[in-house]
């Protein structure tokens, strides 16, 4: 199996980079800058913000059939702001455009990578502060941001459907990596774990769930 994992630098991303080379598959990792080296992994240069990027990244990809497109580069940049003088303008922009955007436009510049596979399936991660039953307040961008790309990724399962590609929207945990803290629930392990099982179980026949990385439906 052949998938591609955009924002595999580090964290969620890396692990399940790690964990399908370990396995025996054949992933491809993308980041901004210099990766760090996995056996068994190719890496591509990609910013999901960039378009000539995007689609520079399509072609050099023409051809190669991707069996799983994981749309994990995000963005968390306003934690802790304030509401009466903080989320600026140029946070709001930046994070929906690695959020939201991004996640878009690569999704597709590789859809006909996609259609070559037998069985392709999409896999966006949001996360549970995207839903509108889980809204303690804070994080506005990251929250709007996680709640339009769930929205993304529930319309284009209906759109995808005609052609056999299965579309899955999950919530990752809150993990210890950069983004969820030290004092977060889960390590990265237990959390890729998890999220590859799911999408190992991605089919025409879940497409346009949203789940947790344990395989609980998530209320949207």
């Amino acid at each position: 199996m052949t998938p591609l994992i955009t924002g595999a630098n580090r964290g969620i991303g890396l692990q399940v980079l790690q964990d399908y080379a370990a396995r025996g598959d054949s992933p491809i990792g993308t980041a901004r800058r210099q990766p760090p080296a996995v056996d068994g992994a190719r890496w591509e240069t990609l910013d999901v913000t960039d378009p000539a990027s995007v689609r520079a990244l399509a072609d050099r990809l023409e051809g190669t059939a991707l069996d799983l497109l994981v749309c994990n580069a995000a963005l968390y940049l306003d934690k802790g702001q304030p509401l009466d003088d903080g989320y600026p303008p140029e946070m709001w922009a930046q994070m929906f455009a690695t959020n939201v955007t991004g996640v878009f436009l690569t999704i597709q510049a590789l859809l006909p990578n996609l259609r070559r596979a037998p069985s392709p399936k999409i896999a966006i991660l949001s996360s549970m502060m995207a839903s509108d039953e889980r809204a303690p307040g804070k994080s506005y961008i990251y929250r709007a941001s996680k709640a339009a790309v769930l929205n993304l990724g529930r319309n284009l399962s209906s759109d995808l459907a005609p052609e056999g590609i299965a579309v899955g929207i999950y919530h990752p945990g809150w993990v210890r990596t950069d983004m969820g803290g030290a004092s977060a629930d889960l390590g990265v392990e237990q959390a890729a774990a998890g999220l590859i099982a799911r999408f190992d179980a991605l089919d025409m026949g879940n497409t346009g769930c949203f789940e947790t990385w344990d395989g609980q439906p998530h209320p949207y």
